[in-house]
């Protein structure tokens, strides 16, 4: 990771995440959710950030977390958005629907697009990307969770008869 000096104020360029991907793991990973937490007041409220770190206990380490196949349930019951923060070139080569592509780095110019009346699920790959933006959404108040097993584990959950079941039951929502 390195900093950076942009428009005068500080922010964080994340270089360390291919490290955590070769078998760092889960302490690299709060090292980068700790730094880009200090340079997202640039973003956002420093009090927002703040609060939602102050108030972290097990309680909400837990309630930050979502699996597949809750989420699966909540999709079917209109009640989450799923948020693949994946850059758009990743997104093109593969895709599991129903999901809206908004990559991490344009997440702070696009909040627009995100609906604040459902769980906000994040999600890439394996849960890097969707850790760094699930925290930057509860710092906007956004309702957010990252899903624990990313979005291989959620094809997983979504192969023969259950993408079937699947994508019939979102079909039915939109009626």
């Amino acid at each position: 990771m390195k900093a950076i000096k942009k428009n005068g104020k500080a922010t964080c360029k994340v270089v360390a995440l291919k490290e955590m991907n070769q078998g760092r793991g889960m302490k690299n990973l709060l090292g980068i959710i700790l730094f880009f937490g200090m340079g997202l007041p640039v973003y956002a409220g420093a009090d927002q950030l703040e609060s939602y770190i102050s108030s972290f206990d097990y309680e909400a380490r837990i309630e930050m977390k979502m699996n597949s196949k809750e989420l699966i349930r909540l999709l079917k019951e209109g009640k989450a958005q799923l948020i693949d923060i994946r850059f758009p070139e990743e997104y093109a080569a593969w895709q599991v629907g129903p999901s809206r592509n908004i990559s991490l780095n344009e997440l702070p110019s696009r909040l627009g697009e995100i609906d604040k009346n459902k769980v906000v699920v994040t999600a890439c790959p394996h849960k890097d990307r969707a850790i760094i933006a699930m925290v930057y959404l509860r710092s906007k108040g956004i309702q957010a969770k990252y899903l624990t097993d990313g979005l291989i584990g959620l094809a997983e959950n979504l192969r023969g008869d259950d993408a079937g079941d699947f994508m019939y039951a979102l079909k039915m929502l939109e009626k």
